[in-house]
């Protein structure tokens, strides 16, 4: 049995017109028409992820989606959901590959009262888009803040005002509806209006989706898709605006290890000790397990076998 489960921007719910997503592939049936088959189709170039995504696989999603929201009730109605470890989840307000409502309504509307939490990153209300921001982003977080006690802490990382750039984090504990506040040493970046669905467990020096590459790293993939500053014509290039302009990596990526972090050492040992605090140069097996994957592959190196 697992002690604590860490998720980021979990897939427990999509958009329902998911479901019909095979209509829209019918037509690939006759060969003029292939294309259908493909919600997007572009030349593969990412070395961690598909450029393309199928019809089939937003139906895909959507059945996963629904038998698992289906299993979730089944588990709660018999009550086996109480032996739940703690859950935490790290998502963004803005999401446009999964349901940011569906985590909260389908999941931990589910959990028992058992010290899970949910951090919401907000948008960056210092950046004034205007008419080119949808109005309905700007009162994401207050459709989805709690307005009655709950079970779990609910926490909201927000700008400390409209017009600053400061955060902070804004927690309603399990049980409670006042908030607590606590300041934070990191400012929401100017000229990033949101985090993405891609971007939460990304750091900012990662060589290839970093906003900010280390240098001594910054060659290792031959390009770097996090930094890019590209302006010019339409159509020129072979993928389009959004691709460019949808954040990879995490200016708040500081915050979401120490909260990870924080976690993993108050959990028990067998033994009932607790996990001895990390040491300030270093992260845990755990963290480093999970930032190896990022780092290109090494031919002479063993499969890793986990902590």
């Amino acid at each position: 049995r697992a002690d604590r489960l860490v998720l980021f921007t979990p897939m427990i719910g999509i958009t329902r017109f998911a479901r019909f997503a095979g209509l829209a592939g019918l037509p690939a049936l006759l060969p003029p028409f292939a294309s259908a088959a493909w919600l997007s189709n572009l030349p593969e170039f990412n070395p961690f992820k598909y450029n393309s995504f199928p019809v089939n696989g937003a139906r895909q999603s959507y059945r996963l989606t629904d038998a698992l929201q289906a299993q979730i009730q089944r588990l709660s109605r018999a009550g086996q959901l109480q032996t739940m470890p703690p859950v935490l989840t790290f998502q963004s307000v803005i999401d446009f590959t999964v349901s940011t409502p569906a985590i909260l309504t389908a999941l931990y509307a589910f959990l028992p009262d058992n010290g899970s939490e949910i951090v919401l990153f907000d948008v960056n209300r210092t950046v004034k888009f205007g008419p080119l921001l949808r109005p309905s982003s700007y009162v994401a977080l207050d459709s989805l803040t709690p307005t009655s006690p709950q079970p779990y802490r609910f926490t909201a990382i927000v700008n400390a005002g409209d017009d600053s750039d400061a955060t902070v984090e804004r927690s309603i504990a399990p049980g409670q509806v006042k908030t607590a506040e606590r300041p934070l040493d990191v400012p929401y970046p100017a000229g990033i209006f949101s985090l993405s669905h891609l971007s939460i467990p990304i750091p900012p020096d990662d060589p290839l989706y970093g906003t900010r590459p280390d240098p001594k790293r910054r060659l290792e993939f031959g390009l770097n898709l996090g930094a890019l500053d590209a302006r010019g014509e339409r159509g020129a290039l072979i993928v389009d605006q959004d691709f460019l302009t949808r954040l990879p990596a995490n200016p708040f990526f500081a915050y979401l290890i120490a909260r990870v972090e924080e976690g993993i050492e108050k959990l028990p040992t067998a033994s009932g000790q607790q996990i001895a605090a990390t040491p300030p140069t270093g992260l845990p097996v755990r963290l480093e397990a999970l930032l190896s994957t990022f780092a290109p592959a090494d031919a002479d190196a063993q499969p890793f076998a986990g902590p």
